[in-house]
């Protein structure tokens, strides 16, 4: 038995056995001692363990990162290649995108126009090591509170994007940016990096680099830039696809004019200029660039239809930039019929030289002629007329302006929206039926009430009401709405449509492909065409009425290959039911007696089944012909329009006529195309209309009499006019204010 004797287990004063101590743990979470909540608070030092913890992570992570990323080699020259558009029959059409780009040395530069690129994208940058975290944040705070726009990206950022990595906004590709040009930053000088960078910019204009930049804004090479215009330049850096078109749209040139006045405020603010020479360039003025005229290649018709390809593709895939097309390798292959294309540029060829004479008429001069022509079955754009042609320094797409009001083609929308929905021909009742049968008013100068009997007030009028007129003062009488349209007539039209009600109007408007932004406001002249479609949709919503109703929104592109690779978007759209087929074909067979016996009767040269609508519009500024046969739908419309001073002018006296309507010129246009794109094929008969029921007559509109003869009397279609009424009653309580119609129809 052992000596040493076993002590008992010692007690606390209370009696109780002491706890053995417990072991220290190396993270004290949940806390010890700590009961509740306060459990679960990490303690202050846990907190600023943890952030060391978490921060000397991810400073090795950037370290691990910074070691072991490369700097790749520039992307070869050899990748960089034109863009080539094909017809529909796969034949070349043009080729654009081949890289214009001239590299010069940093020496080549003046001084100021280098200070230009520094003021204005990264002030800091012969001082930062590649990055800028406080540029990138003052760019964010600068924008969100409506400054001007700021690059967050240093120009070494800029010069290792544009040179080593793509364009994608991918947060690896951001992170590998910014790391290799904190490499590049230390590695290559300052002088080298400001080289790169002003060789690979972005300018638009199809320039990439400086030099080609200053040949294509000014026709100048780089050594005779002055600040000002290096300003400018800078500027485009910024917004390039925008700011190209300085020279003529005048947002563009706005929004160029002030980014160029911020560049020279900052040359100031950086020290880099004295507000006296700042002053000396403001009074100087804006440096305007010269115009633009892109490739020789694209002369002809051929410019308009690369801009629209363009466009579609850019629309439908937003990895298609302006910077990326201009990088090249992309294949574009459009809907464009080559056959029809060049029928159509010798259709308004061929009319012009018959009938117009600007050597010896003034009135001759500035006629501009737009036309376009869609398959009702697809809605591929078959051919288009822009113009002249770039080559001829005529840039904007005639063919797809939105600016000139389309008159009385507008009124088979009216009719199509009235047989689909009816008319409120009495306040408070319902829709009552409508068919081409139903009869109204078409006398000239009748007042015209909405749908809650009210009439529609206009405060030109010395009556304080609307007064509509239509080219006459023929006294039609209750006539229907068949022969309104023959005729052209105009007070039905606008009667009607208040009937119908606005709504109604512009949801059939729009489900015929014609784009919200180009419809007219709510007023009595909508209804008869101040709505400014381009010939395009018009030429689209009209091909809806030959496909019985299906609406195949008009469409340039089928498909894109970039590098061989096909790209996703360029599907051909499907075809949707826009108007029951009993409607739209009742709308075609109201058109065929337009050119049967109405104001298109020119149109029976064609010598074949077709339907379309003839449009006038108020001063005559505008006028149209839309038809079609179920193979073609075209739109031809002409105005004129001082390039230098775009604002719609009168076509009086144009070809000597006093009087200038889409039943004359543009119909001569559209016949003699139709002729040639049609040859060789059926004359197609329309679906016979399936009758509608019986309609309702305006109130008012006599019963049918054995002895009854409506007027037949023939007109040329003249404009959709309002003309001064004689003083009658004064407003009646309760009419309403509307907007006056437009002077355009």
């Amino acid at each position: 038995m052992s000596g040493h004797r076993r002590r008992p287990p010692q007690r606390t004063n209370g009696g109780a056995r002491r706890a053995a101590p417990q072991k220290k743990r190396w993270i004290d979470y949940p806390r010890r001692g700590r009961t509740g909540p306060r459990r679960w608070l990490p303690s202050v030092w846990q907190v600023l363990g943890s952030f060391l913890l978490f921060f000397g992570v991810a400073a090795a992570a950037v370290g691990y990162a910074y070691a072991t990323v490369t700097i790749p080699d520039p992307n070869p020259r050899t990748l960089l290649q034109n863009n080539v558009y094909y017809w529909s029959d796969g034949s070349v059409l043009a080729t654009d995108g081949s890289v214009d780009r001239q590299n010069v040395t940093l020496a080549q530069v003046p001084a100021d126009v280098r200070w230009d690129f520094i003021a204005a994208e990264n002030a800091s940058f012969y001082t930062d090591p590649g990055i800028d975290p406080q540029g990138i944040f003052r760019a964010v705070v600068n924008m969100a509170e409506g400054g001007s726009v700021q690059s967050g990206s240093t120009i070494t950022q800029q010069f290792v994007k544009n040179t080593y990595l793509d364009q994608s906004q991918t947060l690896s590709r951001k992170l590998k940016e910014l790391l290799i040009s904190t490499k590049i930053g230390a590695g290559m000088s300052k002088q080298q990096i400001l080289q790169g960078y002003l060789n690979t910019c972005f300018f638009g204009r199809q320039a990439n680099g400086i030099q080609a930049a200053a040949r294509a804004y000014y026709g100048l090479p780089v050594e005779k830039l002055n600040a000002s215009q290096g300003a400018f330049l800078a500027a485009a850096v910024n917004e390039p696809s925008l700011i190209q078109h300085a020279d003529s749209d005048p947002t563009a040139r706005a929004k160029a004019k002030a980014r160029w006045s911020w560049v020279l405020d900052r040359m100031v603010q950086t020290g880099r200029m004295t507000p006296g020479q700042r002053a000396r360039y403001a009074a100087a003025g804006f440096p305007a660039p010269k115009k633009w005229t892109p490739g020789s290649g694209l002369t002809g018709e051929t410019g308009y239809l690369v801009q629209l390809a363009r466009a579609y593709a850019q629309a439908h895939d937003p990895s298609i930039t302006d910077g990326s097309l201009s990088r090249g390798g992309y294949q574009i292959h459009t809907t464009f019929d080559r056959k029809r294309t060049a029928a159509l540029a010798r259709a308004v060829a061929k009319v012009r030289a018959e009938r117009l004479d600007p050597a010896h008429r003034s009135a001759d001069r500035d006629v501009q002629v737009g036309a376009a022509s869609v398959d009702p079955a697809t809605g591929r754009i078959l051919a288009v007329y822009g113009g002249p042609g770039f080559d001829h320094a005529h840039y904007s797409d005639n063919a797809d302006t939105s600016g000139v009001p389309v008159g009385s083609t507008f009124k088979p929308v009216v009719l199509a929206a009235a047989l689909q929905h009816g008319a409120v021909l009495r306040p408070g009742q319902a829709p009552a039926p409508i068919t081409p049968a139903s009869k109204f008013d078409g006398d000239d100068g009748i007042r015209i009430k909405d749908q809650q009997g009210d009439y529609v007030t206009d405060d030109k009028d010395p009556t304080g009401l609307l007064h509509q007129h239509n080219d006459t003062p023929q006294r039609w009488g209750y006539i229907s709405l068949r022969q309104a349209m023959e005729q052209s007539v105009n007070t039905p039209y606008v009667q009607l449509g208040e009937e119908v009600g606005y709504g109604n109007v512009t949801k059939t408007a729009q489900s015929l492909g014609l784009r919200p932004e180009s419809l007219a406001a709510d007023s009595a002249g909508f209804y008869i065409g101040t709505s400014t479609p381009s010939a395009i949709r018009m030429a689209g919503a009209y091909a809806t009425f030959a496909a019985s109703g299906m609406q195949a929104t008009p469409y340039s592109v089928t498909k894109v290959t970039h590098d061989g690779a096909a790209l996703h978007g360029f599907t051909a759209p499907a075809p949707v039911r826009a108007l029951p087929a009993a409607v739209a074909d009742n709308v075609t067979d109201v058109l065929r007696g337009v050119i049967a016996r109405g104001t298109g009767t020119k149109a029976q040269a064609l010598g074949r089944t077709a339907a379309g609508k003839t449009g006038t519009t108020d001063d005559y500024r505008s006028a149209w012909f839309v038809g079609y046969t179920p193979q073609l739908a075209t739109s031809v419309v002409l105005f004129r329009e001082d390039p230098a001073h775009p604002q719609l002018q009168s076509l009086v006296g144009v070809g000597g006529l006093r009087k200038v309507f889409g039943g004359d010129i543009p119909t001569a246009i559209w016949t003699r195309y139709m002729g040639d794109a049609l040859a060789g094929l059926p004359d197609t008969p329309f679906p016979a209309p399936v009758p509608l029921g019986k309609g309702t007559d305006e109130p008012g509109a006599p019963s049918p009499s054995p002895s009854a003869t409506p007027p037949h009397a023939k007109r040329t279609d003249g404009p959709d006019r309002k003309r001064k009424a004689t003083p009658t009653a004064a407003p009646t309580p309760g009419s309403r204010p509307r907007c006056r119609p437009h002077k355009c129809r």
